[in-house]
Parts: C-alpha cells; sequence; structure tokens
C-alpha cells in the first residue's frame, strides 16, 4: 500500500489561500481546530516502542470530532484519510479524501491530492478514477518531478488493468488441503525438482516473544496417491526459537538456504549462528537423512543490509535474491540481485538485476525457474493493478533479460499478490492466499499456469550411483553439458551416504551427461531432449567401473554422419573428458573400439568401426596424450549388446531402432593402470 506523509497535509497548510482561517486551516471553527491539533499529536503519544506499531484510534476519534465541528474542514478529512489507510481501511480512507476534493478541488496548490487518491483508487480496483485523477493532477503546472513519476506509473497501470480485464485469464486455484494448510498461516512455497517434497514456511504463536509469534519451517512429501503427507517440522538444528523463512531447495531436495534474522538484540540469530547485523541468508545441507548444522552463507552475499527471499539456481551455480537496503528518509529500496558460486565454494559479491526489472519501487519474492532461464517475481514498479503484482521474464542466449509480462487478470488483483513458485514442468504454480474458503489466514494453493506464461519445461533424472562391482553407494559427481554450447548446464553430487541423485534436465536441448568419482572410470550417457517423445522423467541407475585392467567403458556422447567416420562437432564434449581422464590417471592404457549393427555388409561395417575407432583416438592423441598409451581396434558387428533375436522379438520399430542404436557404440577399455 502506498502511505501517505504528513508532507502532504504540510503542502495543503502552508499554500492555503484561506484569509479567514487561523494558521492557514481550511476552518475557522476553534473547537475544530483544537480536536485537529489534538489528533496530530495522537501518534507520538500512541507509539508501542516494542512492536513499532502505531494504534491510530484515538486520533481517528479526534478527527471524527473536529468534522462533526465543521464538515468542511479539508485538512481534517486529510489527516483522517492518512490515519484510516494506516489502520488498514483504505476504502474508508478514499471517502475522506475525495470529501476534501469535493469541499475545495483546488483547495491543495500543488495537486497533490489528486495523485494520492489516484494510488488509493488503482489499489482498490477503482481504475477509471484513478485515470482520471492522476491525468488531473498531470495539468497541475508546478507538480513535482516525483509525483509526476508516479501518476504516469498509475495511468499506465491503470490503462493496463482496464483492457486486462477485458480478457481474463483462466485461473482455478485448489486449496492443497489440511495436510498442509491450518488456521495459521503458511507461505513461501520450496519444491524440489520432481515435485514430490515440498518445504514452506508456517507462522506459529509465541507468546512473550517480541512480536508474539514465530516462523518456522515444515515438509510434506507426496505419495504414491498423489496426496500430500501432513507436514511435519523441519528439525530443531534448523528451526529455532528465533524467525526462519522464505526457503528455496536444491533441486534434489538436499541443499537448503534460508533467511534467518536476529533478535530484538540484532546479534542472535539462534545458537551457533553468526550474522552480519540484519536479515541474513543461511545454508545447511543433509547427508543422507540428516541436515547439518546451517551457516551464514559463506561469501560476499550477505552484508549489514537486509538479504531475503532467495532462489537457487537447478545448477546450484546462481542465487537470486531480494536485497533490502535504506536510504537517507530511511524508506526501504528493495530490488533483486543474483550471485554466483565461485570455484572455492563461497559466493561472490552480489549484482543487482538491471532497470528492464528492477524499478525505483518495491521488488520481492524472486523465483527462478529450473529451466534457469525463467524470473518470476513481484513488483509495483512496473504497470499493473494497484499492489504488488507478479511478473515474468525470460533471459536470452546472451543474457539478456525480456521486458517483464504481467501474468494477467485474474492471477493479478489490485491486491498484493506474491509467493509464486513454478514447477519443474511449467505445468503448475503455488501460490499463498488469504482467500475465502480457506483454513484461515494465508493457506498455500495452486493453479494451472496459462500456457503463454509457462517456462521451458524442466524434467529430471534420479537414481543410485554404486560400485559396478560391490554394489557400494558412491557420492559420484554429476556434469550436464549442453551439447551445442559445450558449457556446463547443471553440476551436482550424489548424496555421500547412500547414493542418490536427483538433477534436472531442461528440455529442448541434447545433453551429455559425465558421472565421475576418484578411483573409477567416469560414466557417461546422452540426452537428447529436443525430441518431444523423450521429454518424460528419467530413472536409472549408474554403475561406476573402478579402474581396472579389462574394464569397458561406453562413450554415449561421440557422434558420427551417417556411413561416415569423421567426427560431429559435439563430440567433442565427451572426448575431452576422456582427454582429462587420461591426463589424470597418467599410468593407463587404453584401447579404442568401435561396433556397428548387423544391419548393412558386413565387411563394410568392419572397414566403417576400424575407421571411426582411428578418428577416436587421432583426436585424443591430437589433444597431447602420448600415442603410445592407445591402441584402436574395430569389431564391425560381431559383439552385439542385443541380439538379432532378441531385437525380432520387440513389438514397435521404436524398441527396434533403440536396441540397434545400443548397438552402434565407441568403448574403450583398459589395458592396463
Amino acid at each position: 500500500m502506498y502511505k501517505f506523509s504528513f508532507l502532504l497535509l504540510a503542502t495543503i497548510l502552508m499554500f492555503s489561500c484561506s484569509t479567514t482561517a487561523q494558521m492557514g486551516y481550511a476552518t475557522s471553527n476553534k473547537k475544530a481546530i483544537a480536536f485537529f491539533e489534538k489528533a496530530l499529536e495522537s501518534p507520538r503519544n500512541n507509539y508501542d516502542m516494542r512492536t513499532g506499531r502505531v494504534d491510530y484510534s484515538e486520533g481517528i476519534d479526534l478527527l471524527q470530532k473536529a468534522i462533526s465541528k465543521d464538515p468542511n474542514f479539508i485538512e481534517a478529512h486529510q489527516l483522517l484519510a492518512e490515519y484510516y489507510l494506516s489502520s488498514g481501511h483504505p476504502d474508508l480512507a478514499i471517502t475522506h479524501l475525495e470529501r476534501s476534493i469535493l469541499i475545495n478541488p483546488n483547495y491543495d496548490p500543488a495537486g497533490s491530492s489528486y495523485i494520492m487518491l489516484a494510488k488509493l483508487q488503482q489499489q482498490n480496483g477503482r481504475y477509471a478514477d484513478a485515470l482520471k485523477n492522476a491525468k488531473r493532477y498531470l495539468e497541475y503546472g508546478n507538480k513535482s518531478s516525483k509525483l509526476t513519476k508516479e501518476a504516469h506509473l498509475v495511468i499506465q497501470g491503470a490503462e493496463f488493468a482496464i483492457e486486462a480485464m477485458r480478457y481474463p485469464t483462466k485461473f482455478n486455484p485448489i486449496n492443497l488441503g489440511p495436510a498442509i494448510n491450518t488456521k495459521h498461516p503458511e507461505y513461501f512455497p520450496a519444491l524440489t525438482v520432481d515435485g514430490k517434497t515440498l518445504l514452506f514456511t508456517r507462522r506459529l504463536p509465541a507468546p512473550g516473544t517480541e512480536l508474539g509469534a514465530q516462523e518456522d519451517f515444515f515438509v510434506s512429501n507426496l505419495n504414491e496417491n498423489g496426496q500430500w503427507s501432513e507436514a511435519v517440522p523441519m528439525p530443531k538444528n534448523i528451526n529455532t526459537p528465533n524467525n526462519e523463512g522464505a526457503p528455496t531447495l536444491g533441486p534434489d531436495g538436499r541443499t537448503l538456504i534460508f533467511v534467518a534474522c536476529p533478535d530484538i538484540t540484532g546479534k542472535n540469530y539462534g545458537e551457533g549462528r553468526t550474522g552480519r547485523g540484519s536479515c541474513d541468508l543461511f545454508i545447511t545441507k543433509k547427508i543422507g537423512s540428516r541436515w547439518m548444522d546451517p551457516q551464514n552463507l559463506p561469501g560476499k552475499v550477505n552484508t549489514f543490509h537486509w538479504e531475503t527471499q532467495p532462489s537457487l539456481s537447478a545448477d546450484g551455480k546462481t542465487l537470486y535474491f531480494i536485497r533490502g537496503v535504506y536510504d537517507r528518509d530511511r524508506n526501504k529500496q528493495q530490488d533483486i540481485y543474483r550471485a554466483f558460486l565461485q570455484d572455492d565454494g563461497t559466493w561472490s559479491e552480489a549484482e543487482r538485476l538491471p532497470d528492464i526489472i528492477n524499478t525505483p519501487m518495491r521488488e520481492e519474492s524472486v523465483c527462478i525457474h529450473p529451466d534457469g532461464r525463467t524470473l518470476y517475481f513481484s513488483s509495483n514498479g512496473h504497470p499493473g493493478f494497484g499492489g504488488l503484482d507478479l511478473f515474468m521474464s525470460r533471459m536470452d542466449d546472451n543474457g539478456n533479460w525480456s521486458r517483464p509480462v504481467n501474468l494477467g487478470y485474474p492471477i493479478n488483483t489490485q491486491f498484493d499478490e506474491n509467493s509464486l513458485l513454478v514447477s519443474a514442468d511449467g505445468e503448475i504454480a503455488f501460490f499463498a492466499s488469504d482467500r475465502k474458503g480457506g483454513f484461515g489466514d494465508l493457506d498455500l494453493y495452486y493453479f494451472e499456469l496459462p500456457e503463454h506464461l509457462r517456462p521451458t519445461r524442466t524434467i529430471y533424472m534420479d537414481g543410485v550411483v554404486f560400485d559396478a562391482i560391490d554394489q557400494k553407494p558412491l557420492a559420484g559427481h554429476f556434469q550436464l553439458i549442453d551439447l551445442k554450447t559445450g558449457k556446463v548446464v547443471v553440476e551436482s553430487d550424489a548424496d555421500k551416504v547412500n547414493g542418490e541423485f536427483l538433477v534436472s534436465l531442461p528440455t529442448s536441448r541434447d545433453y551429455a551427461l559425465n558421472v565421475s568419482y576418484p578411483g573409477y572410470n567416469f560414466f557417461s550417457k546422452n540426452f537428447t531432449l529436443t525430441e518431444p517423445q523423450n521429454n518424460e522423467p528419467y530413472h536409472m541407475s549408474v554403475p561406476l567401473q573402478p579402474i581396472i585392467a579389462g574394464a569397458i567403458v561406453r562413450l554415449d556422447n561421440v557422434f558420427f554422419d551417417l556411413d561416415k567416420s569423421n567426427l560431429r562437432p559435439e563430440s567433442q564434449v565427451e572426448l575431452d573428458k576422456l582427454v582429462d581422464y587420461l591426463n589424470l590417471h597418467p599410468t593407463v592404457h587404453i584401447e579404442i573400439g568401435g561396433h556397428t549393427d548387423t544391419r548393412g555388409d558386413a565387411s563394410s561395417n568392419q572397414r566403417l568401426s576400424e575407421a571411426r575407432a582411428k578418428s577416436v583416438r587421432d583426436y585424443v592423441v591430437g589433444k597431447g596424450i602420448n600415442a603410445i598409451r592407445l591402441t584402436h581396434k574395430g569389431y564391425g558387428e560381431t559383439m552385439p549388446v542385443i541380439t538379432d533375436a532378441a531385437i525380432e522379438q520387440m513389438l514397435s520399430e521404436k524398441e527396434k531402432e533403440d536396441a540397434h542404436q545400443l548397438n552402434r557404440r565407441t568403448e574403450y577399455k583398459i589395458i592396463s593402470k
């Protein structure tokens, strides 16, 4: 909400042209003035030092008495409007502001009343009235530059709202139910990339504390029937008597970054936690079934300013968050920032997102989708419906953000909308609302996101990394590499205790997956996600072969043109990994083996497999690996993974083609270590 300041009233008093009023007031009624001046002092006398809140009821009563003495007392109507607004009654504030203008449309020589009224009307859904009064303000000759900008913003927003409401989007929010929602407020949801674990903030009563309430995290899991389990609190080393809020989860649910604020002393962030003097971001990791004690986020993200509402990218390398910075007048400027994970495990100094995203107004509730390119956030600085609206922006291949798109009506209204979370597949969005029909206060809801507002569909791969011989779980290191650009788009590690992993896979691109662990050969897999039929989650085991003589490793991301032996450019990603592997293990000698399927002439297949194996060897040698460490051999069609007899039994042509693809392969075999 916009709030009045005594500056508006002071302006009216200073420039009043009344010659009959005392002290420049619009009334000469002494009793009315006496009530009014007592009302001016009332907030100072009714300020609660403990909570920082003001009780305006006395001031409202005094102003009503002043107006009863003189119904045309303009300043009393103006101040009463401010007190009603500060007390959460914007409709009554509008009534008295309109009344003050009706008494004398030109009483305020700077026209400030019109822009204040226009902003309130916009925030209460009265867009036509807001448009009229904002334009009326612009007719004044001695208007301020600040309020002129605000008037233009109101005009843009009101015009947008009027048009948007003519074409409402489909919106049917569904309450997540009693397993998640209670009579207490639930908000700020976070979700794993598989959509099966939901973490959120719940505000609970805390008698005897500074604010009488505190925030904790609760977690729920989706069962096989598609129902959410009863939400349970996070462990006590995460939830403390202080506030924990605004969580973001890594895609696998094993990294949690959240905001924690100090108590009234400004120093106590909870047992074992240290901060920088304001709300800071903290990080914890889950190993096996146990969450580690949270630590202040290492690096340069946290400052003496206010850092909150983090959102971690699916690759774990970019952190978006909100930073609040106070100006000289103690007004808090909220903008979206981002920082990058550095090689030493610390976070870089944060950079503010460009002005196409951030405005001079307020941004919050930032959410970077698992596709790494689609940003959702709340703002009251872009054209919208009056309060905080939800927006979307997309980042292009050059790192530039598109102009934010308002999510439209009725997703956005004149009220504040925030806490938006979009599922990995882009079909479902979650948000918090205190709308009618809930369980009490803020509840979590979900709805189907309109097609034009969806991000790039992101699927996932999950499974276990283990020793191929003794089945021992391994904390394999994952790299998902875009074959077109050669860039690592996702980097992660399997769990140290059980070897489990969950890796996001944004669709519409082709990837090379590389899994490595010290003392083992790397694991290779190809994902062709530019084809719609492949856009379903993958569940797979990742057996890693120890570096022993005779171990055979398939190179799934080595590609050749049809019936040719020249390497395609996208093979470079995989072969560079092989070069790195050989540099890391300088005593290892390998054989490069080429294989074909059984279709075609056997002698031609033999020659083709030999030529392809030689092309791979030549590439690796060309990268500086001693030629004596590599041999090559073509096996033609003599060693199929799946026999022709087995292929003939397959029902679909796709199954058969996939089988032939498995037989066409490049491998390396450990000759000696």
